[in-house]
């Protein structure tokens, strides 16, 4: 009886008697009770150590002054920070990828924007389907999402390899564009915008003066979510890349094939803070 009346008045102490107050004191107490409490704090530190682990043996690693990976550090040097900008192939990938995140997460926006506000404004029985296909590129695996681009795009089309990947990474954005915006829309009351069409403003005019400023930190948040996503990117991007061009991640996947100095844990921690940055 006393547990039910701690979880009735658990949203308002101050309704329980002094004696159910003293049940619910001692139900808290109970050795039980304790018990959980442990066992919950133990598995969020595991949970925490099994997330955060890697990236800091990846940050120590960077500041190595061994030829190879070593940890713990025995000496601290930023020397592998130095050679990543010396290197003309990092430089040359990063670049690239950069270019390639910029205009594909372009691409994704101009097709995105139509796509979500036209999902936000209908109640059609299509609405549903429609937008699980524009979010299926995230359920499918980027290894066969890059595969199908290859065999039935780029290779029948005899595309260039950077529309290819251009193709490609506007794919994998394009949910990322269209779910926030989504969501940003549903903040936006269809009646603010009915109100300029009836006051004599067209539907593109309404959209451009009313709803896009309502939406800008969405749109924002899109295209950085997407432009982050579009620069990480392997599983795609290793299916689509050619001869004299290539992205930051894949060059750094070829690099660790053939040496093992700490040239690669300095460029991971460099993303750490543009991806920082960029959040």
């Amino acid at each position: 009886m006393g547990h039910r009346i701690c979880n009735r008045h658990h949203h308002d102490p101050d309704n329980l008697s002094g004696d159910e107050n003293k049940r619910c004191v001692g139900k808290s107490n109970e050795p039980g009770f304790m018990k959980n409490n442990h066992l919950l704090i133990l598995s969020l530190s595991l949970v925490y150590l099994f997330l955060i682990g890697p990236l800091v043996i990846i940050v120590f690693s960077a500041f190595n002054d061994s030829e190879f990976l070593d940890f713990p550090p025995q000496t601290y040097s930023l020397r592998w920070f130095n050679s990543i900008f010396e290197s003309e192939m990092f430089i040359s990938a990063f670049q690239n990828s950069l270019l390639l995140s910029f205009f594909g997460a372009l691409g994704a926006l101009l097709i995105g924007l139509p796509a979500a506000y036209s999902l936000s404004r209908t109640n059609s029985k299509w609405r549903q389907p429609a937008l699980s296909l524009f979010l299926s590129p995230v359920i499918i695996p980027g290894v066969v999402l890059g595969f199908a681009v290859l065999k039935h795009i780029v290779i029948p089309l005899e595309i260039e390899t950077w529309t290819g990947l251009a193709i490609a990474h506007a794919l994998i954005m394009l949910p990322y564009i269209i779910r926030v915006i989504v969501s940003s829309l549903s903040n936006v009351p269809v009646e603010i915008e009915e109100a300029a069409v009836s006051l004599g403003s067209t539907r593109m005019h309404a959209f451009l003066v009313v709803v896009l400023p309502n939406i800008q930190s969405g749109i924002l948040a899109a295209c950085l979510l997407a432009f982050i996503t579009s620069l990480n990117d392997v599983p795609v991007t290793i299916f689509l890349t050619g001869p004299g061009v290539t992205t930051l991640p894949i060059q750094m996947l070829s690099y660790v094939e053939y040496y093992f100095d700490p040239t690669v844990s300095a460029i991971s921690v460099l993303l750490m803070f543009l991806t920082i940055i960029l959040m």
